[in-house]
């Protein structure tokens, strides 16, 4: 026999045997599940969900930020002024965490080497996030992912954030320079999903 020909017959056996293997290891169950997805899930802890949720911390690990969320009642400036004291701002009519709707939170920045209230630079650093780059805004018991869509330099008085009640969306703002009424820096990001804080 040529070596074609044993290379044909070994070709034509191992198939016939893989063949067999499958069918059997079918008929008695052993086969395993095949799973289900894209394959480009980021953790087992994925949750959708439908119930509002306020946001208690605003994480950007790329740019080092870390900081508690307020959630003010009041559209009121004093009252939103006081807020800031303690950390970023949920805007009272922005969207929740959870829902579709876009959550807008804004902080101080002061961009000065020595602050002594922390909170004055909370968010010195988000003009530097880079599209794709991920923010996790969390709640009590979720973490929610949005994906950075686009940074860019607004006007304070003149530019008007969209609040979108279509899809689910983060939208981050700050001022470009300590107590100026200049320009804004504007972070826009997209939902990518939610995590459970249990595990």
């Amino acid at each position: 026999m040529s070596s074609v020909g044993k290379l044909g017959a070994f070709l034509l056996t191992f198939v016939l045997l893989m063949v067999a293997t499958v069918l059997f290891l079918g008929a008695v169950d052993a086969l395993p599940e095949s799973k289900k997805g894209t394959g480009t899930e980021l953790s087992n802890n994925v949750k959708e969900t439908t119930t509002p949720e306020s946001p208690v911390r605003v994480v950007a690990k790329n740019i080092g930020l870390d900081v508690a969320v307020v959630n003010p009642s009041s559209t009121n400036v004093a009252v939103l002024d006081q807020a800031l004291e303690s950390g970023a701002v949920r805007y009272p009519t922005s969207g929740l965490l959870g829902v579709n709707g876009t959550v807008l939170l804004f902080g101080h920045s002061s961009y000065l080497p020595v602050v002594y209230h922390q909170y004055y630079k909370a968010f010195n650093a988000i003009q530097n996030l880079k599209k794709g780059e991920i923010v996790s805004v969390y709640s009590a018991t979720q973490e929610y992912r949005y994906a950075v869509s686009g940074v860019r330099v607004a006007n304070a008085t003149e530019d008007v954030v969209e609040l979108s009640t279509n899809g689910k969306h983060l939208v981050l703002v700050t001022c470009d320079s300590f107590s100026k009424k200049t320009s804004r820096f504007v972070v826009t990001a997209d939902f990518v999903g939610t995590y459970s804080l249990a595990n």
